[in-house]
């Protein structure tokens, strides 16, 4: 039998009745609510006007891209940081590299890393926590910056009309699903290999008949990656030039100028199990074998927006991830860290602050974006212009604004050139990275 203070009694129940019918403002907010979204009653009127989206440093002068029903946001962030620089060198106004080309190369490798990890494990049952995570959370669209770079070190890019979009890039769900039962069923292939004593090479040989089965799925849903192909363009001049025969390589090489690899990963984790000035990675966090690996820097919060503030002002854009979902007004476009005053509606505290929110799964990153511009008034930042990568038909054209109290709240990482670094921090670099456990929330993935 429970005990008895454990249960929920008719007398507790009774007691919050009466605690809710002694309250004046419950029945007016239980009318309103029942009736509207409650984030139209609780939204602050007063942040929204004063949300101007003017900026004393704009960088973009180009539109928006669209990942639609995906969540490549990562993928997407990071092909647009590096569009600007292809757009100058080739003289157009716009220009896109293909999203459906990285990603196709992701859901590969990724499938690869996991059956590493799986025949790595293969001896531990299958309620070990870590196998059931592996197993669990499996392939999804979502990545991170040095998941980006090891793609493109690896694979190239390509332009956007060489391998455009299908119904799959951009709404993967359905993929995603077929490709876990393909992921979860070599597991168990290689799993049954371990167990049958067909050592390395019959788990290796269930791996890459798994592997076999996914690259042709892949290539039914997102098309067959191009080995070469020939890139020729009209400029915005209306002047036409040709660069024959390349291969994605060869073209990321010409067009991508800026070194991926001088790039390091800032993140603020603000729990006392990640101290700042150290360096962290997240156990089976990755996506290409033998790529780039995760590792994190962890700094302070008010070192990360000077460091953004300073890339804005040397005229680069800036890769980040967030937890977007918090504080967000999508048509508007707007994020404030008090946008929508729950405790005035609900009569609830709603005062966790970031540590504890990381610590009891509040909060996490859930979105990469670019920073493009910046607000400084008396020397400081008062808001921060975003490009994401929902379309044109949200807040100005597709590009948000995010008031400075939001960035401190649910900000979580930026990725910046080694040179930007204080000399302590640099040498922070080259320490060996505390590793976290699979399931931290700062394995997230954006």
């Amino acid at each position: 039998m429970p005990d008895h203070s454990a249960v929920l009694t008719t007398e507790q129940v009774t007691e919050f009745g009466s605690n809710a019918n002694q309250n004046p403002s419950l029945q007016l907010m239980q009318n309103i609510v029942t009736q509207r979204d409650v984030n139209e009653v609780a939204l602050d009127h007063k942040i929204v006007s004063d949300a101007s989206h003017n900026f004393s440093n704009v960088l973009d002068d180009w539109s928006v891209t669209n990942q639609a029903r995906s969540g490549r946001c990562w993928m997407f962030a990071g092909l647009n940081l590096f569009r600007s620089e292809a757009r100058d060198i080739l003289n157009l106004k716009e220009f896109e590299y293909s999203q459906n080309y990285v990603m196709f190369w992701d859901k590969l490798e990724r499938c690869n890393f996991l059956f590493e990890a799986i025949i790595e494990t293969a001896d531990r049952p299958l309620d070990d926590r870590t196998v059931a995570f592996l197993l669990q959370s499996s392939i999804n669209d979502g990545g991170q910056w040095d998941m980006f770079v090891s793609l493109v070190n690896k694979h190239g890019v390509v332009p956007k009309e060489i391998m455009p979009e299908t119904e799959s890039s951009s709404n993967s769900a359905r993929m995603n699903s077929i490709i876990n039962y393909q992921v979860r069923q070599g597991a168990m292939a290689i799993r049954d290999s371990y167990a049958s004593e067909q050592g390395l090479e019959g788990m290796r040989g269930a791996k890459n008949a798994a592997l076999n089965s996914i690259y042709q799925i892949l290539s039914i849903h997102l098309g067959t990656p191009p080995k070469e192909f020939n890139w020729q363009w009209t400029d915005k001049d209306n002047e036409f030039h040709r660069d024959g025969t390349m291969t994605p390589s060869e073209f990321a090489e010409k067009y991508i100028v800026t070194p991926m690899e001088e790039f390091v990963c800032l993140v603020h984790d603000p729990r006392k199990t990640s101290p700042v000035g150290r360096t962290f990675t997240i156990e089976y966090l990755g996506n290409v074998v033998g790529g780039t690996p995760i590792k994190y820097l962890n700094v302070d919060i008010q070192l990360m927006k000077d460091l953004t503030l300073q890339m804005l002002q040397d005229g680069k854009p800036v890769w980040m991830g967030c937890d977007t979902g918090k504080q967000m007004h999508r048509d508007k476009g707007i994020w404030d860290a008090d946008l929508f005053d729950y405790p005035g509606v609900y009569g609830a505290n709603f005062d966790m602050d970031k540590s504890a929110r990381l610590e009891y799964h509040q909060t996490r990153m859930t979105h990469a974006m670019l920073f493009t511009g910046v607000d400084v008034v008396d020397g400081k930042p008062k808001r921060w212009r975003v490009e994401n990568s929902w379309d044109n038909k949200v807040g100005d054209k597709g590009f948000f604004l995010m008031n400075d109290s939001w960035f401190a709240e649910y900000m979580f990482e930026i990725a910046v050139p080694k040179s930007y670094l204080p000399d302590n921090l640099i040498k922070a670099l080259d320490s060996e990275p505390i590793v976290l456990p699979p399931w931290d929330p700062m394995g997230s993935l954006a």
